[in-house]
Order: structure tokens, then C-alpha cells, then sequence
């Protein structure tokens, strides 16, 4: 047997014989993570879609004067709460910051009389704007109370003889070109998050054992002895910990697969764009950074002394792909063939166009598999040059 090939088959069976390790490499993320992403994403479907169409009852001080803002209100959902027990801004105010109520509405006294006149009346909304749970809400009854009021205007220029048009020198038309696919990854977009973890948590433990775990149980010293040079020896643990990874991600993106159509997207106007063809296509994309991923993470875990450390340093090196990702996301960066140069954030750009079914360029994912594949040729060399060195037993 090619002598790769033998130690990536025995570092397969030694690690199939720890179950907590198998537990956690091909169960618990595989599954955790489209559960975890599908609830993450069911929470934010349902607040937006309650804050939209949920009858809302609402603190409003002084309701009494104004019938016809009441009215105004009912009729968009907006109902005032009978017992609130507000009486003025700073009790409000006070309600609001100890988190009695979201928020607080306060119309002056003198509303019926400057609504009828020239005057502006004056409605103030109490809120926090930290407070993220209520911003739609209060931003939905912000937008019903200034549709009340651009209606009081334009009846105040009728009165006058005034087409209330004058007043509105430009008209402004919001002309949405997105497609429901192409809106989906504004909420999977942070899909690749968890598609990144699933690769590297599938062969991190791995990694470990064939490396820091060995020396640490004082195994890699007879397994250096066998007549098998170290660069086959480097090379078969690092396959193995590859396959673990591809096996991670393959049914990661299955369990995603099954989870994503129970998601209500088409409630917020959206249409899952994550189909068999496109798992399939971020599946080839991802095999790449599992080579790469291999090939870091037993580097260093090389150069630690023992399972503990090992594991402390890899832990931290998880969050390292996640930093490209996130400032794709923050600045909402568009491919580029210069992108393609940086691992997971080429493969994030890649993955997100395809769940939006947007054109690929084939040369932007040629280069991003070259170009991942190279940085992983790039560490194999340090990593055997490491494993040649007599100090890899102390």
C-alpha cells in the first residue's frame, strides 16, 4: 500500500475509535449549525414580520384630543393603550428606560388647537434606540403619524386654494431592481460563517491527536521509526484530517439543504437561492480551504507541546478566516479577480453570488481554487521541513 495512503487509512480508524471526537467533528456541527442557523434566522422573519403587521397597542398621552389622529392610527393597527398609566414625557420617559414599555407617545395639550390653526402640533415618541427588539415598531408608528400629518398639510393648501403639489417640487421613485433570490443573501449571506467552522471543526481535533496528541502520549517517536520517510508520514495525516473536513462540510451542507426550505422567507419577499447545484458548487469551492486548513492547523499544532496548547491555539485560529469574511460583509464588497487572492473571503464572495443565482465568473472560481490550493502548497513545505527536524519530538 502507497505508504500516504496507510497512514491516512490508519489515522481514519484511530480516530473513528474516539466518539467523542466523531461526535463533535460529524454530528454536533453538522447538525448544530443549520439548526442554530434556521432558529438565528426564523427569529429575525418573525420580529420583522410581527413589527409589520401586529396590532400594536401603544402608550399615548393625550389621545383624547386628537379623534381624528386615533382614528388614523386604528386603521394602520395602531391602538392606544387604555391603561398605561403615563401621565407626562418624563414619567414616559422613565416607563420606557426601566423597560416597562418599548415606547411612548406624548401629544400636547394644545394639539386640537395648532392641528386647526397654523400652527405645527407637536407629538413626541419616546423610545431607546438601543433598544434593536422595538426599532420597527416605532419606526412603523414614526411613519403613521408623519402620513397623518402630510395629509393635515396637503388639507390646509386645499383650504388656501393651494394644490398641494407646490410643495412637493420633486418626486422621488424607489426602483428596486433585486430579485427574491438576490435579497435571500442579505439573511444567508453569514451561511459561509458556519460553512468555514463545519470544515475546520471537522478536522481540528484530528489535527491535534496526530500531532501534539502523539507526542504528548509519547507515540510519534516509535511511528518516526517505521520504514515510512516523514514527508509521507506529514502528508498521510494531513489527508486524513482532509477527509474529515470534506465529510463535515458534505453533510453540513446537507443538513443545510433539508433546513433552509422550513425557513418563511417568502413572507419578508425573499426566495431561498441555496439549491442542490449551488451546495454542490460551494462544496468544490470549500475543498480547497480544506486542504489549506489542514495543512495550518498542523503546523501549529506542531510546534505545541501538548494537546491543551494545541488546542488553545487552534481555537484561537478559527476566528482568522471568519476576518476576511466579516469585512466582506461590513463593507459589502463585490468580487474581484484581486479578491480571489484571499482565502474565505473568495470563497465567501463566490458562495453569496451563487445563492443569489447571479452570474460566475469561471475564471474568478478557477482563481480562487488556485490560488487557495497554493498558500496550502506553500505551508506543505514548511510543515515537512518542520516534521524533518529532530527537535519535532521535544
Amino acid at each position: 500500500m502507497n505508504p500516504i495512503a496507510a497512514v491516512c487509512r490508519k489515522e481514519i480508524i484511530d480516530n473513528f475509535r474516539d466518539r467523542r471526537t466523531m461526535f463533535s467533528t460529524l454530528a454536533f456541527g453538522p447538525i448544530f449549525a443549520p439548526l442554530m442557523f434556521v432558529a438565528m434566522i426564523q427569529i429575525v422573519v418573525d420580529r420583522t414580520v410581527s413589527a409589520v403587521e401586529q396590532q400594536l397597542t401603544v402608550p399615548i398621552v393625550g389621545i383624547e384630543a386628537a379623534e381624528n389622529l386615533e382614528a388614523f392610527l386604528a386603521a394602520r393597527g395602531i391602538d392606544p393603550d387604555p391603561e398605561h398609566g403615563i401621565i407626562d414625557l418624563d414619567s414616559a420617559a422613565i416607563a420606557v428606560a426601566n423597560g416597562e414599555y418599548g415606547y411612548a407617545v406624548i401629544i400636547e395639550d394644545s394639539f386640537a388647537d395648532n392641528l386647526g390653526g397654523d400652527e405645527p402640533a407637536r407629538v413626541t415618541i419616546i423610545f431607546d434606540r438601543s433598544n434593536s427588539r422595538d426599532t420597527e415598531r416605532v419606526q412603523r408608528v414614526q411613519s403613521a403619524i408623519r402620513a397623518y400629518g402630510e395629509r393635515i398639510g396637503s388639507l390646509r393648501l386645499l383650504a388656501r386654494g393651494v394644490n398641494p403639489a407646490v410643495v412637493r417640487p420633486i418626486i422621488v421613485d424607489a426602483y428596486d431592481i433585486s430579485t427574491a433570490t438576490g435579497r435571500s443573501a442579505l439573511v444567508l449571506g453569514i451561511l459561509t460563517y458556519f460553512l468555514l467552522f463545519a470544515v475546520l471543526m471537522g478536522g481540528m481535533y484530528l489535527a491535534i491527536d496526530t500531532t501534539a496528541g502523539e507526542r504528548e502520549r509519547k507515540s510519534l517517536e516509535p511511528l518516526l521509526t517505521i520504514p515510512v520517510s516523514r514527508t509521507s508520514l506529514l502528508l498521510g495525516k494531513v489527508a486524513a484530517t482532509v477527509t474529515f473536513m470534506l465529510v463535515s462540510l458534505a453533510l453540513t451542507l446537507v443538513g443545510f439543504g433539508i433546513a433552509l426550505p422550513y425557513l418563511p422567507l417568502d413572507e419578508l419577499g425573499m426566495t431561498s437561492g441555496f439549491t442542490p447545484i449551488t451546495a454542490v458548487f460551494a462544496f468544490f469551492l470549500l475543498a480547497p480551504f480544506a486542504v489549506l486548513g489542514a495543512f495550518l492547523m498542523t503546523l501549529v499544532a506542531s510546534y505545541t507541546k501538548s494537546y491543551k496548547e494545541a488546542q488553545t491555539w487552534l481555537g484561537l485560529l478559527l476566528i482568522v478566516p471568519t476576518l476576511p469574511v466579516a469585512l466582506a460583509t461590513i463593507m459589502n464588497v463585490r468580487p474581484t479577480q484581486a479578491l480571489m487572492w484571499v482565502p474565505s473571503m473568495s470563497q465567501h464572495l463566490l458562495i453569496t453570488e451563487l445563492i443569489k443565482q447571479g452570474p460566475i465568473d469561471p475564471l474568478m472560481m478557477a482563481q480562487s481554487v488556485i490560488s487557495t490550493l497554493f498558500y496550502a502548497g506553500l505551508l506543505s513545505l514548511i510543515a515537512i521541513k518542520l516534521y524533518k527536524r529532530e527537535a519535532l519530538l521535544g
